[in-house]
């Protein structure tokens, strides 16, 4: 499982990548990843970068299927353009590196808890915003339970935003915390 999930990273950190690409560019050329270039990219490229062409061309097609971009086509040439849905998941993951680039702060005493109530309807949804939120570094304290030491509430907000969960999560900041030594040790807190 472990794997699978190292798997799953490189995947999206892939994804990002291009969707920051497409973003910063705001159209970007797909031409030169049509399919039938793929069986010259080998012997132009290199084997390894060919891996990578063939890896930025798959996660395109990826974010196509999840709305993150688009395809559009001006003058024979076939273009990706990022949509708001991909504007959203890419500020959402800005905001997720600066929060984690910002790990080295000193600890106010007081935790920033995040609880949920998801309706089973909406369990895709839900499992997407426990994969976040462990991403984003926080501890489960139970199923639809996650702490964290600093402050995080712009982060939270953008996740809400994104997963369109507004009145189904909860941000509280509480002061103490029964047998929290485990804690304190998980953050490596004084």
């Amino acid at each position: 499982m472990e794997i699978e999930s190292k798997k799953r990273r490189k995947k999206r950190r892939i994804q990002q990548a291009v969707l920051a690409a497409v973003g910063t560019v705001g159209l970007m050329s797909v031409a030169m990843v049509a399919p039938n270039i793929f069986q010259v990219l080998p012997i132009v490229m290199g084997k390894e970068r060919y891996k990578l062409t063939f890896r930025a061309h798959t996660a395109l097609q990826r974010l196509a299927i999840k709305g993150h971009i688009r395809f559009v086509e001006r003058n024979g040439v076939r273009y990706a353009a990022i949509t708001e849905k991909g504007r959203s998941a890419l500020i959402l993951e800005q905001a997720r590196l600066s929060h984690m680039a910002g790990k080295k702060r000193k600890w106010d005493s007081r935790y920033r808890v995040v609880a949920f109530d998801v309706p089973e309807k909406r369990r895709n949804i839900r499992d997407r915003l426990r994969n976040t939120m462990s991403d984003l570094g926080f501890l489960q304290l139970q199923k639809s339970m996650w702490i964290y030491p600093y402050d995080c509430e712009d982060l939270v907000a953008l996740v809400k935003a994104d997963l369109r969960i507004g009145k189904d999560v909860l941000y509280m900041i509480v002061d103490s915390i029964e047998n929290d030594r485990w804690i304190k040790e998980h953050f490596k807190l004084p």
